[in-house]
């Protein structure tokens, strides 16, 4: 399994921006389809963003987009989330995961088709 470690959390105000990192290792990056996901405190995990190997983008929840960017650098091993106009809705853990491609996955914006998960970031919008 690739092993993963989300960075960038952070306490900040309304309307300010943070991009979050997840480093990647263990395994060849580029085998594994990405993404980010977040559970706010006494509430379940929720889809917020995936991204193919190769960079395509799959999609975004909608309470996120127009505000929030996965990408990725395959030659860094690093996902990104790029995260503007925050809001204190947006509270909550981020974790990214990965999904293995040959795994054959359909639909990525499920928890069950990730093989490996990141022990999160915490993320904090203050009004």
């Amino acid at each position: 399994q690739v092993q993963l470690v989300e960075s960038g959390g952070g306490l900040v105000q309304a309307g300010d921006s943070l991009r979050l990192s997840c480093a990647a290792s263990g395994r060849t990056f580029s085998d594994y389809h990405m993404g980010w996901f977040r559970q706010a405190l006494g509430k379940e995990r929720e889809f917020v963003a995936a991204i193919r190997w190769s960079g395509s983008i799959i999609g975004y929840a909608d309470s996120v987009k127009g505000r929030f960017t996965i990408s990725r650098d395959n030659a860094k091993n690093t996902l990104y989330l790029q995260m503007n106009s925050l809001k204190p809705e947006d509270t909550a853990v981020y974790y990214c995961a990965a999904s293995l491609r040959s795994n054959g996955w359909l639909n990525l914006r499920q928890e069950v088709a990730y093989d490996s998960w990141g022990q999160g970031t915490q993320v904090t919008v203050s009004l």
